[in-house]
């Protein structure tokens, strides 16, 4: 099975026993490969349900499931129809709520446990630094969770963050890490980095949970290897220790998110880790021109640890990239606009085949400006999530009210919305109640002890919940997720609430217009599952909320200039690309031009990736003043302009 395949591609796709290690340089056909080995495990005898393979995205995952569908002559998705088995292929941390589901019980979580998206999360954090009596300006919610989400990324538990501690908003945070704790597991729910550390203690914990998930599979094979964390890599070898036959995809080069946890050190010691690993180095690059990968791979080996490597072009040298700099960035933004606006009028570049590329979320702002004067489509990446939408958010929390009654958090965000007689007086009087009684709140407002001492409107509220809380779940058993979202919208009398709401019918329809697509959503989940359940829909829209997959597509169809940072570029290419903003500072951004060497290491990745996205043309840009507080500083050329060019001395040469 080596049609279309060069010999680099042949050898990974014809290893089928053993570690295996492919690195796959930026543009030299990862997907193909990872598919094609897949089918070719299939044809070779392996059956496919025994093969699990691992990705960062829902999109990469779904894109695999397509294109193995395609190979194998089977259907898209599995249906009542066709239902022959199939690889199983998802995120690291779908994957570990289906593990969890089955044994989140071994823990003290129950099956049908939450999961808490960050507005939820800070709603507990909030809780907790107020049972701390500490002030916003020593503690934001936003500060505890991002503490306690590295120490989870790091496998550190609540007894141990003491001594993990270091500065004093740590010491404050490992304070509140138990009781956040605490709060998630008396809520029934987990967060994100729960997900992965909860699936870590099971197997650590309980033998025989990790056994007889090994046992599920034969071959697994991981894509992005260069992004795991510390969690990730122990599930993984958990589950191939026995089989061994582990193959693991990626590209240390372009390991960038160590600010969430990824160590790239799993990539480059792969073959410590399993000595009788194969290495197949995939470097034919079939998307950049010769004249783009010779300043990237130029750029690159300044990085002192790596796996040695280098990009060849497939394609023809091209135009050179450009390095441009102007006197300010309300230069720099209006001639690369313009330039823009010339290329689209002259019919050389469709707006969609454009992207500017930028290090900070801060950046864009005169580039949109720009772009509307000279009314340019444009869209840009990191807006707001449509399940982060309020009216969406309301309904999707009485969703999971309905499944898992226990969550407070859902509870406390629905429990007057629309109004319904329990105000903050009332919801006081029943938190104490419940924290009186060690008893979740809901439990409470089901006493009839408890409710008899409160006034006739707030009697009236949680009767009003209790009923609408039987009429779904009833509807759900007998009718079916669709019909009984239907009837909690009806129910809550949440569309009149809208109507009371917002005076503008624009924005009013426009609202209405969500609730619809939240209707919609559950009912293409209810079509395309085996199995539907409200826990698995609220699973699916959890996970998916957390990546920008569908943003990326939705912005690919508008035929517009896209505006997204270098993070949110990776695995996206395009003809033409712009790199702005680059001085030092900006990048390498400040905080890690403070760090050492590896902080710095993983910005030149960064910026390998932004020029790695480029076909055709590429112009990176810099300002010499920018204002900072209203004052314009003079800037320092990035360091990694001299880099590209070869005018910065590079020592790795005299180490070889």
């Amino acid at each position: 099975m080596s049609h279309g395949l060069n010999p680099a591609q042949s050898d990974a796709v014809n290893t089928l026993s053993g570690p295996l290690l492919v690195l796959a340089g930026a543009g030299t056909g990862k997907t193909r490969v990872v598919t094609f080995r897949i089918a070719n495990l299939i044809r070779n005898g392996t059956a496919a349900d025994r093969i699990l393979a691992v990705t960062f995205t829902n999109k990469a995952a779904g894109e695999m499931q397509e294109r193995i569908a395609e190979l194998l002559g089977i259907s898209k998705r599995p249906s009542k129809k066709d239902d022959r088995p199939r690889p199983v292929i998802g995120t690291f941390h779908s994957q570990c709520v289906r593990i969890l589901r089955q044994h989140a019980t071994n823990l003290g979580y129950p099956k049908k446990f939450a999961i808490y998206d960050r507005s939820d999360q800070e709603s507990i954090a909030r809780s907790v630094l107020r049972e701390l009596r500490l002030p916003t300006a020593a503690l934001k919610p936003g500060d505890l969770l991002s503490i306690i989400g590295q120490w989870k990324n790091g496998s550190v538990h609540p007894e141990a963050a003491v001594n993990e501690a270091r500065t004093d908003k740590e010491h404050l945070a490992a304070a509140g890490y138990r009781r956040y704790q605490n709060s998630l597991k008396a809520c029934g729910a987990m967060d994100f980095d729960d997900l992965l550390l909860n699936t870590e203690v099971l197997f650590t914990e309980h033998e025989e949970v990790r056994q007889s998930e090994a046992d599920r599979f034969d071959h697994i094979l991981v894509d992005e290897y260069q992004d795991t964390n510390g969690s990730q890599y122990r599930i993984i070898k958990a589950l191939a220790d026995a089989h061994r036959n582990l193959c693991v995809v990626g590209d240390d080069d372009q390991s960038i998110y160590g600010w969430r946890g990824a160590d790239v050190r799993h990539i480059l010691n792969f073959k410590k880790d399993w000595e009788d690993a194969t290495v197949v180095r995939l470097e034919d690059n079939y998307r950049s021109t010769g004249s783009i990968l010779e300043m990237a791979n130029r750029l690159i080996q300044y990085n002192t640890v790596r796996h040695d490597k280098s990009l060849k072009p497939a394609r023809p040298a091209g135009q050179r990239p450009r390095i441009s700099q102007f006197k300010d960035e309300t230069e720099e933004s209006q001639r690369v606009v313009g330039e823009i606006g010339r290329m689209i009028e002259l019919n050389h570049y469709q707006p969609g085949e454009i992207a500017i590329l930028f290090r900070t979320k801060e950046q864009p702002r005169l580039f949109e400006q720009e772009l509307r004067k000279a009314a340019l489509p444009y869209v840009m990446m990191g807006s707001q999530s449509f399940f982060d939408r309020r009216e969406v958010r309301d309904i999707v929390a009485y969703l999971k009210w309905v499944e898992q009654p226990d969550d407070e958090v859902s509870l406390m965000r629905v429990a007057n919305t629309p109004p319904r007689g329990l105000g903050q007086g009332t919801i006081k009087l029943l938190m104490d109640a419940a924290v009186k009684r060690g008893q979740p709140i809901w439990q409470v407002m089901c006493d009839d002890t408890v409710t008899s001492t409160l006034p006739p409107a707030a009697r009236r509220g949680i009767d009003d919940l209790r009923g609408i809380l039987v009429d779904v779940q009833n509807r759900i058993r007998d009718d079916g997720l669709t019909e009984a979202v239907n009837t909690l919208i009806a129910r809550t009398r949440y569309m009149d609430e809208i109507r009371t709401r917002y005076n503008e019918p624009e924005e009013c329809e426009a609202r209405i217009a969500s609730i619809g697509e939240v209707v919609n959503a559950v009912d293409a989940y209810a079509d395309r599952a085996r199995t539907p359940s409200l826990t698995d829909f609220l699973s699916e829209i959890a996970l998916s909320g957390r990546e920008m997959g569908n943003e990326k597509d939705r912005a690919a169809q508008q035929n517009a200039i896209w505006l997204l940072t270098m993070h949110a570029a990776k695995g996206l290419e395009f003809p033409v690309v712009y790199m702005v903003g680059m001085e030092d500072g900006l990048l390498p951004h400040h905080r890690s031009a403070k760090g050492d060497e590896d902080a710095i290491a993983e910005e030149r990745r960064l910026c390998y990736v932004g020029i790695t996205r480029a076909q055709e043309k590429l112009t990176l840009s810099l300002a010499l003043t920018r204002r900072k507080w209203g004052k314009p500083r003079p800037t320092t050329p990035s360091r990694f302009l001299y880099e590209i060019t070869g005018q910065a001395d590079n020592p790795n040469r005299y180490r070889k």
